[in-house]
């Protein structure tokens, strides 16, 4: 192709280059792409593991948009699932996607986070919409509470039906995990497991560990019922916190742990930048190898709470 023709082509695609834009994707090397890259690389992968930032308006549509799409690619072959819905609402949240609850049965049988309808309601009535599975993921929070609080010990004496809603117990939790180690330490832990020793913060190592523990029972139990509800050929898209995947760490340490190397896994990390157009302009964030695609925001977009 002749030189100005190349240039003709890149000063019209400049032009129509929105002037303030909502988003931008890139690779994990930070390298710009399109969305239709992302889609792409998404309906070829096993589980998508979509890392949002919770009170993001952008995340929620961005989510909505590739389930829509990915539903359209997939042919009957696309499951949801959620980190907002624990596995003892699975039934509610199955009776309600295949029409057989009323929004309002369901916000009475389920206990929904208080920004549902405004963020993952579009997800549910998608789902309802087109029949498409939707899975409870997360562990009831009561026990991830209680691990918090007493360690993973706590759950040795928990009833076989309190099992069936939890990853398989007795569960290895590595704190030498980078989001782990990371955590203990924020909270003024050792990030080398739990002495008991005392900490600047008033607190003990135990503490910090019990809660890093706790994130792992929740990415675990993710992971197993992301791993239950996936039949070979599916494509299961997974809404999260970021924490839970960012750094291929947290859920997708456990997709590894249980189903080895050969689970195609996708990551999408949610960042908020100054620059979406700049994003490595921005010092305090670490964003190379975050996920196979990073979702670069402007900081000052208005929140959903």
């Amino acid at each position: 192709m002749r030189p100005t023709l190349l240039l003709l082509f890149g000063l019209l695609a400049l032009s129509f280059r929105p002037d303030k834009p909502a988003y931008r994707l890139y690779d994990a090397k930070i390298k710009a792409v399109s969305y239709e890259q992302l889609l792409r690389r998404a309906a070829d992968a096993d589980v998508v593991l979509f890392g949002e930032l919770h009170n993001n308006p952008i995340c929620h549509w961005l989510e909505l948009q590739l389930a829509k799409d990915l539903a359209e690619q997939k042919k009957g072959q696309l499951v949801l699932g959620a980190e907002m819905f624990e596995t003892d609402n699975q039934a509610a949240l199955t009776d309600y996607v295949q029409g057989r609850s009323s929004d309002k049965e369901f916000a009475a049988q389920a206990r929904l986070w208080p920004n549902y309808d405004t963020d993952y309601k579009p997800l549910t009535t998608l789902a309802r919409a087109q029949k498409l599975p939707f899975v409870a993921t997360n562990i009831p929070r009561r026990y991830a509470t209680l691990v918090a609080r007493n360690g993973l010990s706590s759950l040795d004496t928990v009833s076989a039906a309190t099992r069936r809603l939890i990853a398989p117990l007795p569960l290895t939790v590595d704190l030498t995990r980078p989001g782990y180690k990371a955590m203990m330490e924020m909270m003024g832990g050792s990030g080398h497991g739990s002495s008991g020793a005392p900490n600047p913060h008033g607190g003990t190592t135990d503490m910090a560990a019990n809660f890093a523990r706790a994130q792992a029972i929740k990415d675990a139990t993710m992971a197993y019922f992301i791993l239950q509800n996936r039949k070979p050929g599916q494509t299961l898209l997974h809404v999260n916190g970021d924490y839970h995947s960012k750094n291929f760490d947290g859920i997708v340490g456990y997709l590894r742990d249980m189903a080895g190397p050969s689970l195609k896994i996708l990551t999408i990390s949610s960042v908020d930048v100054p620059d979406p157009e700049k994003p490595k302009a921005d010092s305090e964030t670490n964003l190379n190898q975050l996920a196979d695609f990073v979702l670069a925001i402007p900081s000052d977009m208005t929140k959903t709470y």
